[in-house]
């Protein structure tokens, strides 16, 4: 693309060149920030890597009706979505016999990373997944009730990760602050 025949005679350039330094929306734009340098490193530069995006991504609190959870959990993280599905693994006497059996930790819950956009493909999908739904927070706006999808925030995600992780029979879990020690107090290691 020849852009010297697209420029009229009569445009009058700043510092007396042949070729305005810039056109389209930033012909106005400041000397510095006409330079040739990358907007990175000018203070007056714009650049889209500094640009917020319009949804983040979150952990989301999904649900299934019917303990289909490991189905959904299945399909979307074959898809390329980050998921967190917690199980047990216990045996159980079916008919006399015994069997090993995984169950879920929290039935019929699990949880996926994503942005809003993303997740509502899957919760709106009715021919693959249609016993998926988000868990929403409910709002009460005067007499009308606003409902969003619950958002899990990234610390608790964590923690209960790290719980699962554990993997002990003998380990206690409490909502409770743990008290610190006092200074100078004896403690057995």
């Amino acid at each position: 693309m020849n852009i010297d025949g697209c420029i009229s005679e009569d445009i009058h350039t700043s510092g007396g060149g042949e070729i305005p330094p810039c056109a389209g929306l930033t012909s106005n734009a400041l000397p510095k920030a006409q330079s040739c340098k990358k907007a990175e490193s000018s203070h007056t530069g714009v650049s889209t890597s500094y640009a917020l995006s319009e949804d983040p991504p979150h952990w989301y609190a999904l649900r299934c009706t019917y303990g289909r959870e490991k189905t959904a959990y299945e399909y979307m993280t074959a898809k390329g979505i980050t998921a967190f599905y917690p199980t047990q693994t216990t045996v159980k006497l079916i008919k006399g016999k015994r069997k090993t059996v995984t169950e879920s930790l929290l039935p019929n819950i699990f949880f996926a990373y994503g942005t809003l956009d993303q997740l509502k493909h899957f919760v709106y999908d009715n021919v693959n997944l249609p016993f998926l739904r988000f868990y929403y927070r409910h709002t009460h706006v005067g007499s009308r009730i606003e409902k969003t999808p619950m958002i899990v925030p990234n610390h608790q995600m964590e923690s209960l990760r790290i719980i699962y992780a554990a993997e002990t029979d003998n380990t206690i879990v409490s909502l409770a602050e743990v008290p610190k020690f006092k200074k100078g107090q004896m403690v057995r290691v």
